[in-house]
């Protein structure tokens, strides 16, 4: 069974509305566990690969999640399309609560998270200046418009490790450094696509001004869940619009498609068999030849 396309979803994203699901599959990593069993399913007769990035119930913080078993999940069912749905902060006034953005550029204010499948006698660095796929984020951002959501198309995604919100200086920090939403869970999962050689875009659905803005209260997590509930709803629908056009958008010559090629620097002669195995999911079409 090859699917193509993927959904993670975020905070109150646990399931996927309307997926006439066929078959749940418990995925063995060389990185571990993912954050739950695969739901694989169809949607207007898509196959769609859902995997909720907190677990049912959201027992995970943002950094236990094992994004590597995740994603190393996804590819080995096949995705090449993978859309990410997280709630977000806005440090920007235009960008209100139930509003949607896709953004086209990341900051990783991380501190604790493993960032690469390489290592272990195999170097690689893959390109990523634009990390996210802009084909699959014009495609969403359509979908959104034809569902009525509000959505502003670019901006940066400043990622940062929580558990905690914010304190004020960090959000006036932010602000200043000109990013325009703020989360916890789209670093390192858009670099690991990225080394996966999957196209990768987020929806980043607003719950708050975090607690920069004088007019609003500071963010909590019950003002947090209300808004999530609203936004969630539309999401759903906004990603079944999207399963009906992607493959409208889909260029062959994106460069995802074959980041790899010019990425692993460790000569043939010293890259560890160990790891080759390890990899062959994620990058057996290179480190085979």
């Amino acid at each position: 069974m090859e699917v193509k396309v993927g959904i993670i979803g975020g905070s109150g994203f646990y399931q996927m509305d309307g997926l006439n699901e066929l078959r749940k599959i418990e995925v063995e990593t060389p990185f571990g566990l993912p954050s739950h069993a695969v739901v694989v399913g169809e949607i207007d007769g898509q196959l769609v690969a859902f995997l909720p990035r907190h677990g049912v119930g959201h027992p995970l913080l943002p950094s236990e999640i094992n994004v590597r078993a995740n994603i190393y999940a996804l590819k080995s069912l096949g995705v090449e399309w993978l859309i990410g749905v997280s709630a977000v902060g806005s440090l920007r006034e235009e960008i209100e609560p139930r509003h949607f953005v896709v953004p086209d550029q990341l900051y990783d204010h991380t501190k604790n998270r493993t960032s690469t499948f390489f290592g272990d006698g195999i170097v690689a660095h893959v390109g990523f200046a634009d990390p996210f796929c802009p084909i699959l984020g014009q495609c969403i951002y359509q979908s959104a418009k034809k569902v009525g959501a509000t959505i502003h198309s670019g901006g940066t995604y400043i990622c940062m490790e929580g558990p905690a919100f914010s304190t004020l200086a960090e959000s006036n920090l932010y602000r200043s450094w000109k990013a325009d939403v703020i989360g916890m869970t789209n670093m390192p999962e858009a670099k690991l696509a990225r080394e996966a050689e999957i196209r990768y875009a987020s929806v980043s659905m607003v719950t708050d001004y975090d607690c920069w803005h004088p007019d609003h209260e500071n963010v909590d997590v019950q003002k947090v869940i209300k808004v999530l509930l609203d936004n969630a709803a539309k999401a759903k629908n906004m990603i079944k619009n999207l399963i009906d056009i992607f493959e409208n958008y889909i260029d062959p010559k994106d460069p995802t498609n074959n980041c790899l090629d010019v990425a692993i620097i460790t000569s043939q002669e010293k890259r560890s068999k160990k790891t080759i195995d390890k990899l062959k999911t994620i990058a057996g079409r290179v480190l085979n030849k």
